[in-house]
């Protein structure tokens, strides 16, 4: 879908100004425990799927939206990974952004995996010892979601053990 609409009746009055904004992004995983992942058509890498939830959308069902939008899987969410607030990020048109990211879990329930919008030019499966070259947002987030503990309870890597 690229830009939601009311991001560009948004931007017809403020321009290339900051704009905070929620998002969400998605871990999908299938029983078989690969991760679902799309070969993002703006800048060719891989990631896991995401987007803007529309005013008043719950994270949840904007995530599983996304999903669908963009891949033709359908989804439940299982479990809240991470809240973040990202860097904020300047697109090639000069539009400046930053994201709060509400990054879920969740498993795969049925459809079949292909490009089904113009935001990807491949989507595929891939099992966790092999992941294509991913940005670290993408390889935080799918790390999280294969611990089985939630996120917050397990302290980052580079953090000094609690004493």
């Amino acid at each position: 879908m690229g830009t939601p609409p009311f991001i560009r009746e948004l931007r017809e009055s403020i321009g290339h100004e900051l704009l905070f904004l929620p998002g969400v992004s998605a871990v999908v995983l299938d029983d078989a425990d690969r991760v679902l992942l799309a070969r993002r058509a703006d800048d060719g890498r891989w990631s896991i799927i995401g987007g803007i939830p529309e005013p008043g959308e719950q994270p949840a069902d904007a995530a599983v939206r996304e999903v669908y939008e963009e891949t033709a899987v359908r989804c439940v969410p299982d479990r809240v990974l991470l809240v973040e607030t990202l860097a904020p990020v300047r697109y090639a048109n000069g539009d400046r952004c930053q994201f709060v990211d509400v990054s879920l879990r969740c498993r795969a329930v049925g459809g079949a995996a292909r490009v089904n919008d113009e935001e990807s030019v491949e989507v595929g499966w891939f099992p966790l010892d092999g992941l294509p070259p991913l940005r670290e947002f993408a390889t935080t987030r799918i790390g999280l979601a294969t611990r089985d503990a939630p996120a917050w309870f397990a302290p980052p890597a580079s953090d000094p053990a609690p004493r």
